[in-house]
């Protein structure tokens, strides 16, 4: 299997408005090859202090055991095991029903406060794996790798500051 660049999101919802787009653009993007949920939680705290949880992937059960081999695998040398013992460790350990993202990390949830939400996505950029391989068959490493604001390109001249503001504005109110 291979596996594409991997991300971790980290989203907060101060007013959120949940109505299924998210979903639905995730939905849409993995249905044409883009990117893959491998993990996604998401915690809301409602006014008076309930807490509800929603956790999903969008990986099979085979897709599940062949990816958590990798992560094992690669986890496993950094804990002084060959990469096969980390692998068979790994792909056993997603082989069941459990997330890569463990509710203990949400241990923090307690002090997010009332009616706000926060989400972990775990996404694998598909589109990007031909670009990946063929900087490495040039002989390219990646240095760094960070998204740029919508502001920070005004200065550029990329973008106009009114669409500049008009993009930041929207991702307040919808994130």
């Amino acid at each position: 299997m291979t596996i594409g660049p991997v991300q971790m999101l980290v989203l907060g919802f101060d007013h959120p408005n949940f109505q299924g787009r998210i979903r639905a653009e995730l939905e849409r993007l993995r249905d044409d090859d883009m990117v893959r949920v491998i993990d996604f939680l998401a915690v809301q705290k409602a006014v008076g202090g309930e807490v509800s949880r929603l956790k999903e992937t969008q990986l099979d059960e085979a897709e599940r055991a062949e990816f958590g081999a990798v992560v094992g695998a690669l986890v496993g040398i950094g804990a002084g095991l060959t990469p096969e013992e980390g692998a068979a460790l790994g792909a056993e350990a997603l082989s069941y029903e459990d997330e890569l993202l463990d509710e203990e990390a949400w241990d923090a949830l307690a002090d997010i406060p009332e009616g706000t939400a926060a989400a972990l996505v775990l996404l694998e950029h598909r589109w990007a794996i031909p670009l990946r391989d063929a900087v490495a068959q040039a002989g390219g490493i990646r240095l760094a790798s960070e998204f740029v604001s919508p502001l920070d390109l005004v200065g550029v001249g990329l973008v106009a500051a009114q669409e500049a503001e008009a993009i930041v504005a929207m991702s307040e109110d919808t994130v």
